[in-house]
């Protein structure tokens, strides 16, 4: 099992006042961190150029796979042969100094950045916006005619994913207000777990992880989300290939359309033994579902 430990940088601890019933008195509460990220790409067409990318709020950590996660899932690089080096510069302002990442491209390799048609400014509270329909989508996707392999899941099992990315959740991050996105396999086991202020963040740094492990697609994989499912979050996992994604919250309409367009099983509402199927794939099924022909 792998997960994300949250870093000193990532949480800073500030002086509140605690209110319960009728008492008041001082205490020391975790807080998260968030900061800028501005993510670069660095190539060489007829001579060197470096473009400004993103400027993205997250937690600190794991940036490196969060910049190479959010080029993926733009549509930006394809593979992670397609990445030479990835940096972080010197700035006059040394408080800065890891607020900025450049993705170096290899040589003969130009990014068609025309291509990426969002508006990208992103925040914590919605992400990035301005995909302009679901048919852009289907063109950048390198897996849209991937074929796929058929996988199952028990229900025993799939009831077992929420409280296990609670617990990890607990465990390394004690502020209460971070996202998670963890990434299970057909047995229930936790492969990788990341976590940000951004609920896109915390997916892009574990597709960005999946990346460099030569993990994708990740078909026979279950992406579990902490939160909803809005269809940025459906987006991406399409781009990585995911074949389930069950999220504590509610799908979006748009991320329901996205995922019967891509034909990924769509769970909402896994807690306390229960869940809604807002789309069931005709690849990744739940085992002894009574009720339904899986």
């Amino acid at each position: 099992m792998k997960a994300n430990l949250l870093s000193n940088k990532s949480v800073k601890q500030v002086e509140i006042i605690k209110v319960e019933e009728n008492e008041s008195f001082p205490y020391m509460d975790d807080i998260s961190v968030e900061e800028p990220l501005e993510i670069r790409v660095s190539y060489i067409a007829d001579k060197k150029e470096t473009k400004n990318i993103s400027v993205t709020m997250r937690t600190p950590g794991n940036d490196g796979e969060l910049a190479i996660g959010f080029l993926f899932t733009e549509g930006i690089i394809f593979n992670r042969q397609q990445v030479k080096n990835i940096s972080f510069p010197e700035t006059d302002c040394s408080r800065n100094n890891e607020n900025i990442v450049i993705v170096e491209l290899t040589e003969g390799f130009v990014p068609e950045l025309k291509k990426a048609d969002r508006n990208f400014y992103t925040t914590s509270s919605c992400g990035v916006c301005g995909k302009g329909s679901i048919e852009s989508i289907r063109t950048v996707s390198i897996f849209h005619n991937h074929k796929k392999q058929n996988a199952v899941i028990s229900l025993e099992r799939l009831y077992q994913l929420s409280e296990k990315l609670k617990t990890f959740q607990k465990n390394f991050s004690a502020t209460g207000g971070i996202h998670a996105s963890g990434l299970f396999d057909i047995d229930g086991n936790l492969y990788a777990l990341r976590e940000d202020v951004g609920r896109h963040n915390a997916l892009d740094k574990l597709i960005g992880h999946a990346l460099y492990a030569d993990l994708l697609p990740l078909t026979n994989k279950i992406l579990v989300l902490s939160g909803r499912a809005s269809f940025e979050l459906i987006q991406k996992a399409a781009m990585a290939g995911v074949g389930m994604i069950a999220a504590i919250g509610a799908p979006s309409s748009l991320a329901i359309d996205l995922a019967k367009e891509f034909d990924i099983t769509l769970l909402g509402f896994l807690r306390n033994n229960r869940f809604n199927i807002y789309h069931s794939g005709n690849y990744f099924k739940i085992e002894n579902l009574y009720g339904d022909e899986n």
